[in-house]
């Protein structure tokens, strides 16, 4: 259950209204963490303003950034955002589903490439608390990545913490789709926390 409930869409100013109107035509649904964070609305405009920066940017294909998110929100702990982001990878990124769900093999999946692994090795040691990033992983990167590169990979880790957190702490509950995509395609993956009430959540096997 969520410790603060999402505002319910019609009661957004109207301004906010259309905005949010644009992100849920292109994901398919309204997102529980930001109509939570439109009861603030100054911090959403800021939080808006670098998600389309980092998401925006093409130096780093958005699929991968997304399953380094969803990685290193699985590192993090937070179900939410580990089901949003296979969501948007393979549904809005056109990653296919059978890579999504392998993520958790990159390093040995013919799927994926080692510039692919030097990233989701980053994201899975940044995600976790205390930080387990090293100079080493720094060195895998630049076999394969620019600089410019390799701060995009950062920052989209960087945006995930302040999520995982956001997310993790309110127990924003998980929508339809993100959460039918997660209990469909990760195997053995659930919810927790973030289970909408009376909602079925058996996980994949």
């Amino acid at each position: 259950m969520a410790r603060i409930d999402p505002l319910p869409f019609d009661a957004l100013p109207e301004d906010l209204r259309v905005r949010l109107g644009e992100a849920e035509a292109r994901m398919g649904f309204a997102s529980n963490d930001i109509l939570t964070l439109a009861r603030w609305p100054e911090l959403l405009g800021a939080l808006e303003g670098l998600i389309g920066t980092i998401y925006g940017s093409q130096e780093v294909d958005l699929g991968l950034k997304r399953m380094m998110a969803m990685v290193a929100s699985s590192a993090a702990g937070c179900r939410y955002c580990e089901a949003h982001t296979a969501h948007g990878a393979a549904q809005m990124s056109g990653v296919d589903s059978e890579k999504v769900a392998a993520v958790w093999e990159y390093r040995t999946s013919d799927l994926f490439s080692d510039a692919e692994r030097a990233a989701l090795d980053l994201a899975f040691a940044a995600g976790q608390t205390p930080n387990a990033a090293t100079d080493a992983h720094f060195e895998a990167l630049r076999a394969h990545w620019s600089e410019r590169q390799i701060v995009e990979l950062v920052a989209m880790i960087a945006l995930f913490g302040f999520l995982n957190r956001w997310n993790d702490t309110l127990a924003t509950p998980l929508e339809d789709a993100p959460l039918s995509y997660a209990l469909e395609r990760l195997t053995d993956w659930n919810p927790g926390k973030h289970a909408p009430v009376g909602k079925k959540t058996s996980p994949r096997t």
